[in-house]
């Protein structure tokens, strides 16, 4: 019970403190400030002032990486071989991981064929083509939906392979150059 009372004098104090670093009148009755015993937690506060800086600090507070983590384990074991020799295998390990070079996916692959096709027909057809066209025309892009076909030509307009124009508010595509 003592540290209970203990506590809320505690509680009561910060409460003063805050108010009065705001210019706030000591005895405001209209807001509620709970009596909970106070709890080491970064969570429970106890007025809009204080979760405001509560907040703040979570901001602030930065991770470690597992490198960094790893890096200064090592630092602490290093009279320890086993350990150090651990350690430096799994930098290793997300070193490769990190730089590794992945091969495509089937999908990527087939995207890669219709974007062949895509620009070899509108080389020849050397006309500007909707995504409806595109379609309708192509026999390869006939399966397709609409919104892949996109991505396709988004894809080769990033790449500047492609350019975009809208006439009537529709997309037309057209080799650049």
């Amino acid at each position: 019970m003592q540290n209970y009372l203990l506590q809320k004098e505690v509680n009561n104090a910060i409460i003063h403190n805050v108010r009065r670093a705001k210019g706030q009148p000591l005895n405001r009755k209209s807001q509620k400030f709970s009596e909970k015993p106070l709890d080491k937690s970064p969570r429970v506060r106890y007025n809009k002032t204080m979760i405001r800086v509560a907040t703040n600090a979570r901001k602030d507070v930065s991770t470690m990486t597992k490198r960094e983590m790893f890096t200064a384990i090592r630092a602490i074991v290093a009279d320890n071989e086993e350990m150090v020799a651990f350690l430096d295998h799994e930098i290793e390990l997300l070193d490769r991981k990190a730089s590794s070079v992945r091969k495509p996916t089937k999908v990527q692959i087939e995207n890669t064929a219709y974007k062949a096709t895509i620009v070899e027909y509108l080389t020849v057809a050397d006309r500007p083509m909707s995504i409806k066209e595109m379609q309708a025309e192509i026999a390869d892009l006939a399966g397709l939906t609409n919104q892949r076909i996109t991505h396709l030509l988004t894809d080769l307009v990033k790449a500047e392979t492609l350019t975009k124009e809208y006439i009537k508010k529709v997309p037309y595509y057209s080799i650049k150059g």
